[in-house]
């Protein structure tokens, strides 16, 4: 794959929409190939900035500064006003924020912002049963449970233990990690999307699914988030049996990819299948298998992972699309409640980031 053109193309489409989206933010997915601009009201946010923040290491440009340096103010005001917190992808939309912000410009109003942001999400932790929970009321047992996606959010909870020295961050991370990986790992190193307790007792239920084809299928987004959620919760703790955990789902992922490397929405389809694919799993799950290199050096899996980046930079993103003003083509939000395959503005970043991370080995992420 050419590198430097593909990130040529992302930097491009940015830069011909930055003022269409001043005030506002790409929404979770776009409508034939072209986001609408929104509030920062989704738990979404943050990956659009993510990306301003991204492009401006890249490419020096301050236009990109300038527009992220905008954005950060409506996080501290979705803060303030509450807006939309109630969950746990507080992390989604605080570290590619504020915490990178902070971490590019040394800015310590941000700083401060993410630190209460971690502390907003520390209060949706059950120290009984040791975990985050992802939605609805704290105490509504329908409730009482977990989903795979939050490893991607206790990074911000690490990060306010290394900045602050609290320990208190890092045991809730740490605890709701373990728990992520006892409970929702199945034997075969498959994953569910969510993990049910029980209210009263706080032990461990059962697995479904909300996003994937069934509960006993694996969701590709899910098994992506594995990926990368196991190799950060490594860089963080270090811990040795990680990298065993971190290397039999990232084979499981692998298994299942069809002939180009990118997989379908749920891993229990492949080719000839006529099921959509899911872009954003591929680049997540690339992002995942880069950043655990960095500790153990794994050839197979990095094969793989620049195969995913150049059919996904060959095949399908938006430039045969003038009219988009995403990167990706063939991102799948939740099939299973019937959407189409668009751009995600998730995908879009994770894209970009593996872009960076190839360009730069030594990049210091924001996770």
């Amino acid at each position: 794959m050419n590198l430097e053109k593909s990130i040529k193309f992302t930097e491009q489409v940015t830069k011909a929409h930055l003022k269409e989206f001043y005030d506002t933010f790409p929404p979770e997915t776009s409508h034939n190939l072209v986001y609408v601009g929104k509030e920062n009201i989704s738990w979404t946010s943050g990956f659009y900035e993510g990306i301003l923040w991204l492009l401006y290491e890249l490419t020096g440009d301050k236009d990109f500064y300038n527009s992220a340096k905008h954005h950060s103010k409506s996080f501290r005001e979705r803060l303030d006003k509450g807006i939309d917190l109630e969950h746990h992808d507080i992390g989604f939309l605080y570290t590619l924020s504020c915490v990178a912000d902070y971490k590019l410009t040394g800015d310590e109003k941000q700083k401060r912002t993410a630190l209460d942001a971690a502390d907003i999400l520390m209060k949706r932790y059950h120290p009984e049963a040791g975990f985050i929970q992802a939605w609805g009321e704290m105490n509504d047992p329908g409730s009482y449970r977990f989903i795979i996606d939050c490893l991607m959010n206790i990074p911000l909870l690490f990060w306010a233990n290394e900045v602050t020295d609290e320990q208190r961050y890092f045991d809730v991370a740490y605890r709701h990690m373990k728990t992520t990986v006892d409970n929702i790992i199945r034997d075969d190193y498959s994953t569910y999307h969510t993990f049910f307790f029980d209210y009263k007792t706080h032990r461990p239920l059962e697995g479904k699914t909300a996003q994937g084809y069934s509960d006993d299928s694996c969701w590709s987004r899910g098994q992506s988030w594995a990926v990368y959620g196991i190799a950060l919760a490594y860089h963080y703790t270090k811990e040795e049996s990680l990298i065993e955990i971190f290397n039999n789902v990232t084979e499981y992922f692998i298994k299942y990819l069809p002939a180009d490397s990118i997989p379908y929405w749920d891993l229990c389809f492949g080719d000839g299948s006529g099921e959509p694919r899911d872009t954003s799993a591929a680049a997540i799950a690339a992002c995942g298998i880069f950043e655990m290199n960095k500790y153990v050096k794994n050839e197979k899996f990095m094969k793989v992972a620049e195969k995913i980046m150049e059919s996904l930079s060959e095949n399908y993103t938006t430039e045969k699309h003038p009219e988009s003003n995403g990167f990706l083509t063939d991102g799948m939000y939740s099939r299973k409640y019937g959407d189409e395959p668009e751009c995600t503005s998730w995908g879009d970043y994770f894209y970009l980031e593996a872009l960076m991370r190839m360009k730069n080995p030594d990049w210091k992420m924001y996770w």
